[in-house]
């Protein structure tokens, strides 16, 4: 008898279902590295998503510190590895970063929509002199 109440309010409940995706950041990058000449520093993030709609041709993956985006490009034989370094001033001993993902996703009955998607932040320490 409950499920009979529940029969005209089913079709929301599986559109709300479709509706609902998660994405996933893996940071890939050590938490400290050596301090080096050139004041940059190798990060690398894996990227999941349960998003069917996202155009994975156009991600366009960036590494964010201090409010500039620098971009980041596909490890190579990897589907969803991204690469990019991070610069740390001389001096400096740590950094906050978070990656940032543009992309376009299919939207039924128009054109792509853009849409992006942020990690959580992430601190690497540089240890040395």
């Amino acid at each position: 008898m409950k499920w009979k109440k529940l029969l005209p309010i089913l079709p929301a409940l599986m559109l709300a279902g479709c509706a609902t995706t998660s994405t996933t950041f893996t940071n890939l990058t050590p938490l400290q590295q050596p301090r080096n000449a050139d004041n940059l520093y190798p990060v690398e993030v894996s990227l999941q998503t349960t998003q069917q709609s996202l155009n994975w041709n156009s991600l366009q993956p960036f590494v964010l510190v201090n409010n500039q985006l620098y971009p980041m490009h596909r490890t190579p034989l990897m589907n969803n590895r991204w690469e990019g370094f991070v610069p740390v001033p001389p001096g400096t001993n740590d950094v906050i970063y978070r990656y940032k993902f543009n992309y376009l996703y299919n939207h039924f009955g128009s054109a792509p929509k853009p849409g992006s998607v942020y990690s959580p932040q992430y601190e690497l320490k540089i240890t040395g002199q």
